[in-house]
């Protein structure tokens, strides 16, 4: 790519990246590597042509829920996700444009937003809440 002077790289994190994770700690701080390497490396790499998106679906119609053992959580329970593939024409289409995050769906957007402002204890008693299963 550096030879070619272009190239698009896109690396799958979450909307999970944005804060930290009680119940799942090690996939939202996985997701918040993701999306910071990813933001490091676009930025290392942008005088070479070659640009690198952080895709950060959130909640998304896949098998990622049975094997989380997740499918009763209230982030996913009665909820109407997006299917893979609708997620991946987003991602595909942000990165063709070069964009360097590309979060699908304007709630997700608003959440990721809503983040900055809270206190980062309540963000994170929230997302608890709503990690915690239906009981």
């Amino acid at each position: 790519m550096q030879e070619r002077k272009q190239g698009k790289i896109m690396n799958v994190a979450s909307t999970a990246a944005f804060q930290p994770g009680p119940l799942m700690a090690v996939y939202y701080a996985t997701k918040a590597y993701v999306l910071s390497f990813s933001g490091a490396i676009n930025n290392e790499l942008k005088d070479h042509g070659i640009t690198v998106t952080a895709l950060c679906p959130g909640p998304t119609l896949s098998g990622f829920w049975n094997a989380a053992v997740a499918n009763d959580s209230k982030l996913v329970k009665g909820k109407k996700m997006p299917t893979s593939a609708e997620v991946a024409t987003f991602g595909y289409r942000a990165m063709m444009k070069g964009r360097s995050v590309a979060i699908y769906g304007w709630m997700n957007r608003i959440m990721v937003l809503s983040v900055r402002f809270a206190p980062r204890n309540m963000v994170i008693s929230i997302v608890r809440k709503m990690s915690e299963k239906d009981k």
